[in-house]
């Protein structure tokens, strides 16, 4: 592609983007900051209080599970400065991480939801009643994991709060923005020297076919899945190479034909969700990891997240299939 042809581009599809995005996370630093510097890490954390406990997490884990059911930027930014304070472990920034799987699946359920019941119907409920559930999954696992791989004093020398304590029990607000507005402009610097330049590659990259070829290629290798109907195959494809929505759309239509039923439709999203999750991942979700978290610390997260996602939901697709036979 020509730079010409780029230029016409640079505004809606990478400077405006990239403001909204670095807009965002700027949001989500603050918003974290000032809770950090109020002292309400473990207040906020009570949502999460029984499961944290099992799974032996501290109060910043918690906190952040419960602040990823509005803003996921915020919930990453608590586990990234509470270990770069060396407040919590790398193992259990990882799995704190992956806890907030199921918070950031409420946070994006409506719109799949309302997307997905006008276009597919009934599908609609099985399909998100899956992912609802590999959701759930990813969740209870990685508190199972944190019982066995996080020891109690790993729990008890992490962020806790004692919530008893009266010096918390007045908030000095001034303080806290005062402070929360200084650790904001020192942080904002190093993201934005990550973010930009790792987004506008990921833009180029974009702009030069690179992931269309990528998604296509992993599209067209279907043949070892041989109980995918050949109507299965254009589902996949556009959910792939094109957008959710777009497979959505022929899913429906081909239902409202009589064409394919439900079972093959759910089959058909849930292998096309699957397909399209790494590129995905890379192309949306590296960019403000990267920000957030160091950059070879962001890519180890999104491989985890990934591979705990996937796994969840080939799990989730294998158990419909065999209950569906």
């Amino acid at each position: 592609m020509l730079f010409s042809d780029i230029i016409p581009q640079l505004w809606p599809s990478l400077i405006w983007p990239l403001i909204r995005l670095i807009f965002f996370i700027s949001i989500g630093l603050l918003i974290a900051n000032f809770i950090e510097s109020l002292n309400w890490t473990g207040k906020i954390a009570i949502l999460a209080r029984p499961m944290i406990r099992f799974g032996n997490l501290s109060d910043t884990a918690g906190a952040s599970f419960s602040m990823a059911l509005f803003s996921g930027v915020s919930a990453n930014t608590m586990l990234s400065e509470a270990y770069e304070k060396k407040q919590i472990q790398k193992n259990e920034l990882i799995l704190s991480n992956l806890f907030n799987s199921l918070p950031t699946y409420f946070l994006h359920l409506p719109t799949v939801f309302f997307i997905t019941v006008p276009l597919i119907k009934g599908a609609a409920i099985i399909y998100v009643g899956l992912t609802f559930g590999a959701a759930i999954f990813r969740t209870v696992s990685i508190v199972i994991l944190g019982h066995f791989l996080l020891s109690r004093i790993d729990r008890n020398n992490a962020s806790v709060i004692d919530l008893d304590n009266p010096r918390l029990k007045k908030a000095d607000w001034q303080a806290a923005f005062r402070k929360s507005w200084k650790r904001f402009k020192k942080r904002i610097q190093k993201i934005i020297r990550f973010t930009v330049p790792i987004y506008i590659v990921i833009f180029l990259m974009q702009r030069a076919g690179i992931f269309t070829i990528m998604e296509k290629g992993m599209a067209e290798y279907l043949s070892f899945l041989p109980w995918l109907t050949p109507q299965s195959m254009g589902i996949i494809t556009l959910h792939v190479a094109a957008e959710f929505t777009a497979g959505l759309a022929v899913a429906g239509a081909l239902i409202q034909e009589g064409s394919m039923n439900y079972r093959e439709v759910v089959l058909a999203l849930l292998v096309g969700n699957v397909l399209s999750s790494p590129v995905r991942a890379i192309r949306h979700q590296f960019p403000y990891y990267a920000g957030i978290f160091q950059p070879k610390l962001a890519g180890e997260l999104i491989v985890y997240n990934q591979i705990f996602r996937v796994g969840s939901l080939i799990l989730m697709g294998c158990i419909y299939y065999v209950l569906t036979l």
